[in-house]
C-alpha cells in the first residue's frame, strides 16, 4: 500500500533526504567545477546571476512538489512506473529522453574526473575517469540502501566544504567580491533564460531520485520535502558563485573555474580537499544516474513475478553503462557537453516531463481518487 511506505521513518529521510539525493543528481560535474556556474549565470553578471539562480530555486521546488506528491498518488518509485501514471503509453518517450541524459551526463563527469586528476595530481586523464567509474559500480550494486548512505555522508562533506571554501575565499579575495558585485550592472534580460534553461535540463533529477520517497508517509511528506529540495540543491552553486564574482568576467572563460579559484587562494591543502570533495559530488551524481536505470529494471522483472536485481546483476548493468558513456567525453570535451547538450536537454525535458507535469500531473493530483500506473496506461 502506498500509506505504508513510509512507515517508520525518521525526519531525516522524509524532509531532508530527498534534498540531498536531488542536490546529488544535480550537482555532477559541470555544477561541483563551476563550469555550469559560468555558463549559464556569469554572462549575466553578479547581480543577474543570482537572479538566476533564484528564479531555478523556485522552479526545482514546485516541479520537485509535484513530482513527490504524483509519485506518492501513484505509489511509483521509479521512473517507469511514474511516467506511466502521468503519461500512460507515451511514458517510453520520458525512456529516450532519460537515456540520452544518462549518456550527457556520465560523459561529463568522465571528463570532469579525468580534468580533475590531472590538475590535481598529474595523472593521465583517463586514470580519474576510470576510478570514478569503478565507485559508481560499486556502490550502486548494493542498491537503494548503500545509495542513501552515500548521499547523505557525501553530502555531509560537501556543505561543510563549500561552507569553509566562501570564508577561506573571502579571506583570500574578499574585497575583489565586494568590488565584482558593487561595480556590476542591475539583472539583464538574459538572466531569465539562465534561470530557465538551468532548471530544466536539472529537474529531471526529481524523477531520478523516486527510490528515496518510500520514506514518504503522506502528501504533506511529499509536498514539504519537494519545496526544500530546491534550496538545498542550490545552496552549494550560490556559495561557488559569490566567490567567482571576486574576477568576473574572466572567469567564465575557466574550463575548471574551481582550480582557477584555488590556485588563487594558495592553499594546497585545501585544493586537494575540494578535489576530493568534487569527486564524491561526481560519485553520487553517477550513482544515482546509474541506480535509476537499475532500479526500472529491477522494477520490470519484479513486476513479471520474477527476484529483483542481485548485487552482481546491478554492477553488470552499471559497468556496461559505464563503459559505454563516460568515454565520450575524450571525443567531446567538458566545455562543449555542458555548452551545448544541455540546452537539447532543456526543450527535451520540458516538453517530455515539465509540461505533462503541470498539466496532467496536477490535473491527477487534484481528483480525489487514487490512480494507480497500471490504471493511467490504460
Amino acid at each position: 500500500m502506498v500509506g505504508d511506505a513510509g512507515s517508520g521513518s525518521s525526519w531525516f529521510q522524509r524532509f531532508l533526504l530527498p534534498g540531498f539525493a536531488l542536490k546529488a543528481v544535480i550537482i555532477g560535474g559541470g555544477y561541483a567545477t563551476g563550469r555550469e556556474l559560468a555558463e549559464y549565470f556569469v554572462p549575466a553578471g553578479p547581480w543577474g546571476g543570482l537572479a538566476a539562480m533564484l528564479l531555478a530555486t523556485v522552479i526545482w521546488s514546485v516541479v520537485a512538489a509535484l513530482t513527490f506528491a504524483l509519485a506518492r498518488k501513484f505509489g511509483a518509485y521509479d521512473y517507469r512506473a511514474f511516467f506511466r501514471g502521468l503519461l500512460g503509453p507515451g511514458w517510453v518517450a520520458f525512456e529516450a529522453a532519460y537515456l540520452i541524459f544518462v549518456i550527457l551526463i556520465l560523459a561529463v563527469f568522465g571528463a570532469a574526473a579525468g580534468a580533475i586528476g590531472a590538475a590535481t595530481f598529474g595523472w593521465p586523464e583517463v586514470a580519474g575517469s576510470v576510478l570514478l567509474g569503478v565507485s559508481i559500480v560499486a556502490v550502486t550494486a548494493w542498491g537503494t540502501g548503500a545509495v542513501e548512505q552515500m548521499f547523505k555522508y557525501v553530502s555531509i562533506l560537501l556543505y561543510t566544504v563549500y561552507g569553509l571554501f566562501l570564508i577561506l575565499a573571502l579571506a583570500s579575495f574578499g574585497g575583489l567580491i565586494g568590488q565584482g558585485f558593487a561595480n556590476a550592472p542591475p539583472p539583464s534580460g538574459n538572466w531569465i533564460a539562465g534561470g530557465i534553461t538551468y532548471a530544466s535540463y536539472n529537474i529531471v533529477g526529481a524523477v531520478v531520485i523516486l527510490p528515496v520517497l518510500r520514506h514518504l508517509t503522506s502528501q504533506r511528506d511529499a509536498v514539504l520535502a519537494g519545496l526544500i529540495a530546491g534550496p538545498l540543491s542550490m545552496l552549494p552553486a550560490i556559495l561557488f558563485f559569490v566567490a567567482m564574482m571576486a574576477f568576473y568576467p574572466a572567469i567564465g572563460a575557466e574550463t575548471l573555474p574551481s582550480d582557477f579559484l584555488l590556485r588563487q587562494m594558495a592553499m594546497p591543502w585545501f585544493h586537494i580537499l575540494f578535489q576530493v570533495m568534487i569527486f564524491a559530488a561526481l560519485l553520487e551524481s553517477g550513482a544515482g544516474a546509474v541506480h535509476a536505470i537499475n532500479e526500472r529494471i529491477s522494477g520490470a522483472v519484479e513486476s513479471r513475478g520474477r527476484e529483483p536485481l542481485s548485487p552482481q546483476a546491478r554492477a553488470i548493468v552499471g559497468a556496461v553503462i559505464l563503459t559505454g558513456c563516460m568515454f565520450v567525453a575524450g571525443e567531446i570535451g567538458l566545455v562543449d557537453l555542458i555548452a551545448s547538450g544541455y540546452r537539447f536537454l532543456a526543450w527535451l525535458f520540458l516538453a517530455v516531463f515539465v509540461v505533462p507535469l503541470i498539466t496532467i500531473g496536477t490535473w491527477r493530483l487534484l481528483r480525489g481518487n487514487p490512480v494507480s500506473p497500471m490504471e493511467a496506461s490504460s
